[in-house]
């Protein structure tokens, strides 16, 4: 099926699939894409970069990422609450955007939203302006909360919080963690999230809107939510019809290298390691004697070493290891002769991991890390080590173990599959479900009756209360009869 339609899109991953399938589309970002020459079907809106880490480092006390592995859960929840509001705020005061507000004729312009769903629930009002449905793409996955915002209940037992290193076996301890950890996170969206967008909303629209929805009643226009997760990264949980997995939707064929790090692994006879910390976590703020913990367990191996290194230079590099500062990494990972993936474990770099069947090792340092290494290393492709107290010895034995033991790479090529086999592939079925929620006006039908409960009737509390009643009342009665009958005061009988 396809259709000429009209896309309003705050989100990155789709817009060159939808404008190639000949949609119109209109693209907020701060990232022009200018260069790549899409065509007349393609509008962007470019807005300036917001500079989020100067909040993040007052509010954690910390000067560069490595050094935030040890705030807690809640800190970084917070910490992402309060980057999500003020983003929102500060893309709200942009003239590009009061335009895209204040425009006439509105109605009939796009035919749908899609926004990302990380923390800035407030561009939802765009599909409230412009009468038209919404679909997210939640880059992080699935996560509890979702289960809220889509009338269905997440059970806390065995579905462990994004954020904690727990896997879906939690012993008492760590199932007690997550009750903590998601009943707080609850609690800081209802009372403080959700009431701080609402008045970024109020302080942006109130001359213009007689009355300003609130961040959850946008939240319920929400068609579907198109998930970056999928087998076997994520575990078995309850969704809803309208929650959609497209895990691995970045990745697109692999693309020929270029030809010097084509030459350095074509060359390396006993195979190569990947060594990168992702785009925000940078190896040249590790430590000195951090650094020398790689160097030193690198020189040590017969194998190349391609490392993802932001500096130009590094003194007393072994000959073995080439640095760069950028590296196209999912192309690094089809090539076979890289055998081991050394990853800080983001939830893209997982996914390249698996699609292209490399073992991991894993140096988690926040948020969603330690659970996607913890899969990984439950599921028998990965190893995880601890950064901050990694030895020489204790690197290169991890290392050696997954180079040298095939039950690693066997059980990657297995989970690899998994990963890989599915009816459509995840551009494809985003590409499906876009067409369908417009197709059918919003698809309301895919919208669970949970959403139009009260929270007392959702969680089945009013029956609770009233069951709680039923059993109580009548032993009140009795405590209140026995009462009265034990202070009666006793008749004496006449004597005759």
């Amino acid at each position: 099926m396809k259709m000429t339609s009209g896309y309003l899109l705050v989100e990155q991953s789709q817009h060159i699939e939808l404008v190639k399938r000949g949609h119109e589309v209109t693209f907020i970002t701060p990232f022009s894409l200018a260069s790549e020459n899409l065509g007349s079907n393609y509008k962007e809106i470019v807005l300036p970069h917001y500079d989020f880490w100067t909040e993040m480092k007052r509010m954690s006390n910390r000067e560069i990422i490595l050094d935030m592995a040890d705030l807690s859960t809640l800190k970084f929840v917070r910490m992402l609450h309060v980057m999500g509001v003020q983003s929102t705020d500060f893309a709200f005061e942009q003239p590009e955007i009061k335009a895209l507000i204040n425009a006439k004729n509105k109605v009939g312009k796009y035919d749908l939203l899609i926004a990302e769903q990380f923390y800035n629930e407030g561009a939802l009002i765009l599909g409230h302006l412009y009468q038209i449905p919404t679909i997210t793409l939640s880059s992080f996955g699935n996560t509890n909360y979702f289960s809220e915002m889509v009338g269905i209940i997440t059970p806390w037992s065995y579905n462990p919080h994004s954020f904690i290193s727990s896997t879906t076996r939690m012993n008492l301890w760590e199932r007690a963690v997550n009750v903590f950890v998601c009943g707080t996170e609850h609690l800081m969206r209802t009372f403080l999230y959700y009431p701080s967008h609402d008045a970024v909303l109020r302080k942006h629209f109130s001359g213009l809107l007689d009355v300003v929805p609130t961040t959850k009643q946008l939240e319920r226009n929400i068609s579907a939510i198109l998930m970056n997760n999928y087998m076997p990264l994520d575990a078995p949980r309850p969704i809803s019809f309208n929650m959609i997995s497209v895990g691995g939707l970045h990745i697109q064929p692999s693309k020929a290298l270029p030809v010097h790090l084509q030459k350095f692994l074509d060359e390396a006879k006993h195979g190569a390691i990947y060594f990168s910390l992702g785009t925000q976590v940078r190896s040249a703020d590790l430590p000195a004697e951090k650094l020398k913990v790689f160097l030193d367990a690198f020189r040590s191996l017969k194998q190349r070493v391609l490392w993802k290194f932001e500096e130009d230079s590094f003194a007393e590099l072994p000959a073995n290891v080439m640095i760069q500062k950028w590296l196209p990494q999912a192309d690094l990972l089809a090539h076979p002769n890289v055998k081991v993936f050394i990853a800080h474990g983001g939830l893209f770099g997982m996914q390249e991991a698996l699609h292209y069947g490399v073992p991991v090792l894993g140096m988690p340092v926040y948020c969603d890390q330690h659970f996607n290494i913890n899969q990984g290393k439950a599921n028998g492709y990965a190893i995880g080590l601890d950064y901050r107290t990694i030895t020489t010895e204790q690197l290169r034995s991890a290392l050696l173990e997954l180079l040298e033991n095939p039950k690693y790479r066997d059980t990657m090529k297995r989970s690899s599959r998994i990963f890989r086999q599915r009816p459509l592939g995840a551009m494809d079925t985003a590409m499906f479900w876009i067409d369908y929620v417009i197709e059918h006006r919003g698809a309301p039908h895919m919208v669970s009756a949970g959403m139009d409960l009260a929270w007392y009737q959702f969680y089945l509390l009013d029956l609770v209360a009233i069951a709680a009643a039923a059993l109580l009342l009548p032993i009140l009665i009795l405590c209140v009869c026995l009462r009265n009958s034990k202070f009666k005061p006793k008749t004496k009988r006449k004597q005759h």
